[in-house]
């Protein structure tokens, strides 16, 4: 250092052809300095001289460097499941454990295996390596921080195992672009991405060091060791050298009589050189300012204060890039990346595909893939899961999970969650959202609804040609003995039972579902408090004629319609107090049609009516049914001649047991995904089987006499109430032969031929 007036002797070691293992793990630059006065030396922590410090300075990039840089070219590539392989000992090891531990940062990288090549290894250890490789076989990135004989030993074990091209590469600096780790492997390492640092090749060294010969380089301690390396022989018998008997001449000659090709750190130690030089120079400017040479303060300064003006240098290096230092002593990271990939001459070779200087620059179309892969291979623990499936987690490892799908009413929430949909919403098609359930009501052109609309409009008309009959014949002896008042309340009574079908399909509003509310067992109230008025009189008749001969109370028209008014009015009043309770209103009933598969879910449009309460409406017009049912059976043994209990109580009778029939079948749907179908269906059929049974039984045969037969329809004597009840008794002791009936006596109903006044 001619600026310091200071003679420095300079060391450069461990060499990396040495086959110590731990010299071959060293890629820092040590250099020893000597100088007269004073001493530094970077290996040397256990010299005992208070004058020699410990210090070293890395203008190799460190293996952190690397190892980010190897984490964002997997990141790039889309990996996430990735294996790790090192040689045993410090290089490949740290650099191991730094990748790991950056990739542990960024996230998003799991280690599938992380294997160790020994030290003393045989070719089994090597296929062992594989094999657990292949047990993890969806990890197929392997990184590996390995010497270049480990190197040729997994890809000669890859071609044992017949898996050249599934195993993707990616190689330290020790493999950069070195041929000496794939040759005659060269298949095996397609595809291999690798790393070097940046460097440039010297001018001049390579003619320096090919003349250097065992007479002109006697101050390198490491070169007979070297020379024995490079020639493949040995200098004197005591050499530790034993794997050739051939003795070195002396005359060999590097780059003729050998391989030679300039290491790819020569522009690392000249600078690592400068960089002591440099700071040397700028601690001498500082500490002795006014003189040449060592001054007193620099001596005593310690390898502290060296190691800060080390840190601090800043000049531009021997490939002409700046030399500099991070706080950490480290040297910026630039790396040249490489692939081993086909040529257009379809010969192998590396090509620079990009670069990583602080950040990953990387020519992804310029790249080639093993088996002639066109697109990035895979390397993942799990495929991606498909739309509507959710990811499970294994527990440890976040880069792994198995898919499972959003099943029922759930949809995707997010990548690893499923959410049920609001009640009123059911999945899409791929459940990746939810959205409406579509609203349903009984069309008039469902099946479900032809059949009741066609039987109502066939009672209709039934009901309308009755009635029509009775006023056209209103004052015949047939319609009056009918009892003309109580049957067009009972006619009205069935009209509005059909009519209630066509309300009970009608899409449901505010009016149409107040329409139900009264009409629903307002058609039933009717037709049964007429029918019971009826039979309740047949029955007061013939008990009070037993015991005597005064006609019942109330028996007269107006009171049996004073009667069946009563009656109804318990209805409506029911009505009105279920309006004042509980308004009518619509809903839409989702839990009634929400099946399995929430493709077929559907909202049910409907009236604010529930089972129980249509029980209820109906229940009142079913005790007025029953009571009429028990008047009947009592009046069963009223001669048919004289009044209408028997057809009543076939009425009765059949109308039971449709309404018993009725019962189980409406409830028995309710969890039925047709429950609003078929219990629409049920209660409408059964009314208008109700209503069609009444006008069967009661009114066709009187239509068909009036119409077909007008010369029975004619008038007959009146009898005394006595008389008619003498001859009721009478007639139920005899036998019913037809030739004992009086002629025109039969079918009489008995309120119109009893006189009261009569004597």
């Amino acid at each position: 250092c001619i600026k310091c007036s200071l003679y420095i002797k300079i060391k450069i070691g461990p060499t990396q052809f040495s086959n110590r293992s731990d010299s071959q793990s060293n890629h820092l630059i040590f250099v020893w300095f000597q100088i007269p006065q004073i001493s530094y030396a970077s290996t040397a922590p256990e010299l005992s001289d208070d004058r020699r410090y410990d210090f070293f300075s890395r203008v190799v990039p460190p293996d952190s460097f690397q190892a980010q840089a190897m984490v964002d070219i997997v990141k790039l590539m889309g990996w996430n499941y990735v294996s790790t392989v090192a040689s045993e000992g410090s290089y490949g090891e740290k650099g191991v454990e730094a990748f790991m531990q950056i990739s542990r940062e960024a996230g998003g990288i799991c280690i599938a295996q992380s294997l160790k090549i020994p030290h003393d290894h045989k070719q089994a250890d090597f296929d062992k390596i594989i094999r657990q490789l292949l047990e993890t076989r969806h990890a197929r990135a392997v990184i590996i921080f390995a010497y270049d004989e480990d190197i040729r030993g997994i890809l000669n074990a890859s071609k044992r195992a017949d898996q050249v091209g599934h195993f993707l590469w990616i190689g330290s600096d020790s493999w950069g672009a070195k041929n000496s780790p794939i040759q005659g492997l060269e298949d095996a390492a397609i595809g291999a991405v690798t790393i070097l640092p940046k460097r440039a090749t010297i001018e001049g060294f390579d003619q320096y060091f090919t003349s250097r010969t065992l007479e002109n380089n006697r101050r390198n301690v490491w070169f007979a060791e070297f020379w024995e390396e490079n020639f493949n022989c040995k200098l004197m018998s005591s050499s530790k050298k034993e794997d050739t008997s051939r003795k070195c001449t002396g005359q060999e000659r590097i780059g003729t009589d050998s391989k030679y090709e300039q290491e790819g750190k020569v522009q690392f130690v000249i600078d690592a050189v400068y960089a002591m030089a440099h700071a040397l120079h700028n601690m001498q400017k500082d500490l002795c300012p006014d003189q040449s040479g060592v001054c007193g303060e620099m001596e005593h300064a310690g390898g502290k204060k060296l190691l800060k003006y080390i840190r601090s240098v800043n000049f531009n290096g021997s490939a002409g890039t700046s030399v500099t230092f991070n706080r950490n002593g480290d040297a910026p990271g630039r790396y040249d990346l490489f692939q081993y990939q086909m040529n257009i001459n379809n010969t192998p070779g590396y090509k620079v595909i990009g670069q990583w200087i602080e950040t990953l620059q990387l020519r992804i179309n310029e790249m080639q893939w093993p088996n002639s892969e066109m697109k990035i291979p895979s390397s993942v623990c799990s495929l991606p899961c498909k739309t509507g499936q959710r990811k499970k987690m294994v527990k440890g490892m976040p880069c792994c999970w198995h898919c499972e799908p959003c099943d029922g009413y759930q949809y995707q929430f997010d990548e690893t969650s499923c959410k049920l949909c609001a009640y009123n919403m059911h999945p899409n098609a791929n459940r990746t959202g939810c959205q409406p359930i579509p609203i349903v009501k009984l069309e008039w052109h469902s099946p479900w609804a032809v059949i009741p609309v066609f039987l109502a409009m066939l009672g209709i008309i039934a009901t309308t040609i009755v009635m029509a009959t009775f006023i056209r014949y209103n004052d015949t002896p047939i319609v009056r003995a009918s009892g003309r008042e109580l049957s067009y309340v009972l006619l009205t009574g069935i009209f509005l039972c059909y009519i209630i079908t066509f309300v009970m399909i009608a899409t449901p509003d505010i009016a149409v579902c107040s329409f139900r509310r009264i009409f629903l067992g307002l058609g039933m109230c009717i037709s049964y408090a007429a029918l019971l008025t009826k039979t309740n009189r047949i029955y007061r008749i013939f008990e009070e004629g037993k015991t005597s001969v005064t006609p019942p109370k109330l028996i007269s028209p107006t009171s049996q319609l004073a009667i069946t008014s009563s009656l109804i009015s318990v209805q409506l009043l029911g009505v009105l107090i279920w309006f004042g309770v509980d308004p009518p209103n619509t809903i839409i009933d989702y839990d009634e049609q929400k099946t399995i598969n929430p493709d077929k879910a559907r909202g049910v449009l409907k009236c604010d009516i529930t089972d129980l309460q249509i029980i209820c409406s109906l229940g009142y017009s079913i005790l007025l049914m029953v009571t009429c049912t028990i008047y009947a059976i009592k009046t069963r043994g009223v001669p048919e001649n004289f009044n209408e209990a028997k057809p009543i109580g076939f009425t009765m009778y059949t109308t039971c047991i449709v309404w018993l029939a009725f019962i189980p079948i409406f409830f028995g749907t309710a969890q039925s995904a047709e429950k609003l179908y078929i219990q629409t269906t049920t209660l409408t059929i059964s009314m208008n089987l109700s209503a069609s049974v009444a006008l069967g039984m009661l009114y066709m045969p009187k239509v068909y006499v009036i119409i077909f037969h007008p010369e029975l329809n004619v008038q007959k004597r009146k009898r005394s109430f006595k008389a008619v009840v003498t001859a009721a008794t009478m007639s139920s002791r005899l036998s019913h032969k037809p030739s004992d009936r009086p002629n025109g006596e039969a079918k009489t109903e008995l309120c119109e031929n009893v006189d009261p006044n009569s004597k």
